[in-house]
């Protein structure tokens, strides 16, 4: 019974040390996340308030909002997950005390009726009569060495509740502990609502704001529709261009490897001229030559390159430090405008005007393309290609050989004067990919 009781206190302290560990990682986890999105709230609060103070709303403004909320939501989510496992710490505790404290009530159940049967035995008489009413001396051996343990078992079992006690103690110690945080989660999570009902509000003034210049709002959403197609379409002829270009140096190469194998029979068979008429053999044709999977991969360089781009998924860094994503790639609408809708060719990330511009990854540079007052840098990285848009100055020209992290220019205004812009494209060959999906998280 002894060792079944202290069997299952070391399995419970094992499990509280266990869920303690857990508990303590989850919430460096937790913490981990708060911290990234108040950066980024940060980051946007400080952009937002650049053009908070304008008279006229624009489409800039709206998304930051956008942007702002749904982080202030995730800020909650992170706080609720917090709540739950704060719960769920203090049910597992009380469990665990609970059978803690029927284990210590057991073992003073048990201890009392050893210390009965030894008040009742308390005679030195009836412990040395026990020993001489021995048969042999073996026997009384053995009954001396029972006695012992008796008295150590006695010992033992009050080891073993001062143990227990002091597991409960410990247990109802971080119970209180975990409450405190509950106290302070809850408040934290009322003062976050509180605020992200603010910030509704303040986005529903802007759209109804918009709303009232909806001919404007529309205006803007067409300028960039057609400057990212023109700038798409632009980029896709780049493309083009340069896979023309391989294919020709592919056939130039051909041709002269051609010319170089005639060459070289005709030699030989000049050296080898029969004096006798030649036999006719048929000479089998040389196998034709695979066509390549891409053009833009052909070479060795460019092969490694691609290859070393595609293994860097997901880890790529960002082309600006200060950045949060107003438009995201792909199909989107503008929230309270159900008739305005457009396809993002890549990712429109906000960022304060005049930010350094970086690759974001080894690659050639193969077009400045201007349109505007801006301008659109174009870097190969073999079949993979990025293309930075809305840039106010370019610190590379054509055919430059760029390093990741190096600076390629500088952002310009977005068009609705919400602040600096970059529009970040992401292609393979002539596909637009979404760039989040490769970009570090």
């Amino acid at each position: 019974m002894r060792k079944y009781l202290l069997t299952i206190i070391m399995i419970l302290a094992a499990a509280g040390l266990l869920f303690a560990q857990t508990a303590g990682s989850n919430k460096e986890e937790l913490e981990r996340e708060r911290r990234e999105i108040q950066e980024e709230l940060k980051e946007i609060q400080g952009m937002y308030n650049k053009v908070k103070g304008q008279t006229k709303q624009s489409l800039g403004q709206l998304n930051m909002l956008a942007r702002k909320i749904n982080l202030q939501e995730r800020y909650i989510g992170s706080i609720n997950k917090e709540l739950r496992m704060i719960d769920d710490d203090l049910y597992r505790s009380n469990l665990e005390i609970y059978r803690l404290q029927k284990q210590l009530d057991t073992l003073k159940s048990e201890y009392a009726r050893t210390i009965v049967y030894a008040y009742k035995n308390r005679s030195s008489y009836d412990y040395v009569n026990f020993i001489f009413s021995a048969t042999s001396f073996n026997d009384a051996i053995r009954r001396v060495a029972y006695l012992k343990s008796y008295r150590a078992y006695r010992e033992k079992q009050v080891a073993t509740i001062n143990e227990t006690q002091q597991l409960i103690a410990k247990r109802q110690e971080q119970q209180l502990g975990r409450k405190q945080q509950k106290n302070e989660a809850l408040k934290s999570q009322t003062k976050e609502r509180n605020e992200l009902a603010v910030q509704k509000k303040e986005k529903d003034q802007v759209v109804s704001k918009l709303k009232s210049e909806e001919k404007d709002l529309k205006k803007q959403i067409a300028v960039k529709k057609k400057r990212d197609r023109d700038l798409n379409n632009a980029i896709t002829a780049i493309i083009r261009r340069e896979i023309e270009a391989e294919k020709k140096k592919l056939a130039a190469e051909k041709k002269e490897k051609d010319r170089i194998a005639a060459e070289k029979k005709k030699n030989e068979v000049a050296s080898n001229k029969p004096t006798t008429t030649p036999v006719t053999t048929l000479v089998k044709p040389e196998a034709t030559e695979k066509k390549p999977i891409s053009y833009l991969e052909v070479d060795a360089p460019d092969i490694a390159l691609g290859t070393d781009f595609s293994k860097a998924k997901g880890k790529l860094p960002w082309p600006v430090d200060k950045r949060i994503v107003l438009i995201p790639f792909g199909p989107y609408s503008v929230e309270g405008f159900k008739d305005i809708r457009d396809n993002n060719p890549g990712l429109t990330i906000g960022t304060p005007s005049g930010s350094s511009v970086k690759a974001v990854f080894d690659g050639e540079v193969i077009a400045i393309h201007n349109y505007g007052e801006a301008a659109a840098v174009v870097i190969r990285h073999g079949k993979y290609f990025t293309s930075y848009g809305n840039l106010s100055a370019v610190n590379v020209g054509k055919g430059a050989t760029v390093k990741a992290g190096q600076v390629i220019g500088r952002a310009g205004e977005s068009d609705d004067g919400s602040g600096g812009q970059l529009n970040f494209m992401l292609l393979i060959e002539s596909k637009n990919v979404n760039p989040a999906l490769w970009l570090r998280r």
